[in-house]
């Protein structure tokens, strides 16, 4: 790699460091889920991205657990009625082909043009187990993305929306009105989400912030409200499951951390100085 390229280039090289750890995962023995396309899907670039992460930060157990946490609730979603996930951003995420959903689940893939068609790249000969769609679309273009939105709500009646490793690299502001955007179609009922507190987002811009700022990609939303952030924005939390302390169950942390797992979770407003991250289960309250 030339010495003047930036390690991360851009939003879509992350999704390539992130497959990185669903691919160790999944080579476990003790895999809390299951990804054979994730080491592909990952490439060379991945494997480089995340062996320079990993000389600043050696904990890595976050990422996994957060795809498992999406993956539960998904699940939960799928067994209650839901006719449709949305992905929005979804980057290399393999879920339509190893997740066990029924056939009849409608999917949809939002994201860059660029990301989408590298995975269909990556993924061609392979069979999705649901009924998916992709859509090349810049999120951050306002009108086109309600459009959609607007398009998807009369698909379905029970739609699920998944945000995974998105609104990090967002501002509040943004975020606040991505929330009402998706607030608007009816039946628009769940979101997923996952979040860190104020004091996580400058932990973490301290130890790898150097590499997502080189490629215009900085860590911006850690709301102190943690999800209730959303309650405004016509978005209700139902369930916040820590990072912490799944990866506790799941036998995932050093001793160090296992220790402190055993700590109450913070309760919103978070202390600036705490680390906390985990994912929330949104319900739409207008």
């Amino acid at each position: 790699m030339a010495d003047s390229t930036p390690l991360i280039r851009n939003i879509s090289d992350t999704a390539r460091w992130v497959a990185v750890y669903r691919a160790r995962e999944t080579e476990r023995p003790d895999a809390m889920f299951r990804d054979p396309f994730a080491r592909r899907l990952a490439g060379t670039r991945g494997e480089e991205i995340a062996a320079a992460v990993e000389t600043r930060t050696p904990e890595s157990w976050p990422l996994p657990i957060r795809t498992y946490l999406f993956d539960t609730f998904i699940a939960e979603h799928v067994r209650q009625g839901g006719d449709l996930v949305v992905n929005l951003a979804a980057g290399l995420d393999a879920r339509p082909y190893r997740m066990d959903l029924p056939r009849s689940l409608q999917w949809v893939e939002v994201d860059l043009p660029e990301i989408l068609a590298y995975k269909e790249g990556v993924l061609a000969g392979e069979t999705p187990r649901v009924a998916l769609r992709r859509v090349r679309l810049d999120l951050a273009d306002r009108p086109k993305r309600q459009e959609l939105f607007a398009e998807l709500g009369r698909l379905a009646k029970n739609v699920l929306i998944i945000t995974e490793g998105l609104l990090i690299y967002l501002t509040p502001e943004h975020v606040g009105a991505l929330a009402d955007d998706l607030a608007a179609p009816p039946s628009f009922r769940r979101w997923v989400v996952d979040l860190v507190s104020p004091g996580l987002r400058r932990m973490l811009t301290k130890q790898i912030g150097s590499f997502l700022e080189a490629g215009n990609v900085p860590f911006k939303f850690g709301p102190e409200e943690g999800a209730q952030f959303f309650a405004p924005h016509g978005w209700r939390p139902v369930e916040v499951r820590s990072m912490l302390k799944t990866a506790a169950k799941k036998w995932r942390l050093n001793p160090f951390f296992h220790l402190l797992s055993f700590l109450p979770d913070p309760k919103p407003p978070f202390d600036q100085r705490r680390p906390w991250g985990g994912s929330a289960l949104l319900d739409r309250s207008r």
